[in-house]
């Protein structure tokens, strides 16, 4: 008799499942993780006195800001692959992309300025993010980037006054970038 829709089809035991043999990992490449590399990368983009500024955070967090530095910058930053120059790029995008994060967007734009990034390229990298991660984001890392210019050029003049020179014309931008509208 055939099945109808009111009768079932018969069921068929499953067949038997045989496990595919277990083959051993493939072995790891060992990460490399140079602390005093770290130190010292981390003294390079942010100038002698960055590792000092971590005691607040360890006096919070007992060992943390070892682990951020030697993981990161003796270990992410000193894979082969990507220029320091490149590295900053990718982390100006993802921490506008990721937004909340000012404090630290301030100090990458700080760094890319001090490896050598114009403040046209920094610029450029949050204009670009626009049609990605949305307008106002890009926005908010504009704020980020024009308040830190901002605060270089104020200390770079604070800096030629007290030695007496006449310092740079600063160039001002708005505080918030949405207000210059053409």
């Amino acid at each position: 008799m055939a099945p109808t829709a009111m009768t079932p089809a018969p069921m068929t035991p499953p067949a038997a499942v045989t496990p595919a043999p277990v083959e051993a990992p493939a072995p790891v490449t060992p990460a490399p993780l140079d602390r005093e590399a770290g130190y010292a990368l981390l003294a390079d983009l942010a100038g002698p006195g960055a590792a000092a500024s971590l005691g607040g955070l360890d006096a919070l967090a007992p060992g943390f800001p070892d682990w951020i530095v030697t993981s990161l910058f003796g270990g992410t930053y000193q894979r082969p692959g990507l220029a320091l120059r490149d590295r900053q790029i990718a982390n100006l995008a993802a921490l506008t992309a990721l937004g909340g994060v000012e404090p630290q967007l301030a100090d990458h734009v700080r760094y890319s300025r001090r490896i050598g990034l114009t403040k046209e390229e920094v610029t450029e990298v949050m204009v670009h993010l626009a049609p990605y991660v949305g307008v106002p984001k890009a926005l908010a890392g504009l704020r980020v980037a024009t308040a830190t210019f901002a605060e270089a050029e104020a200390e770079a003049e604070g800096g030629a006054e007290a030695e007496g020179g006449a310092g740079a014309a600063a160039v001002t931008a708005p505080a918030d970038p949405s207000e210059a509208r053409a």
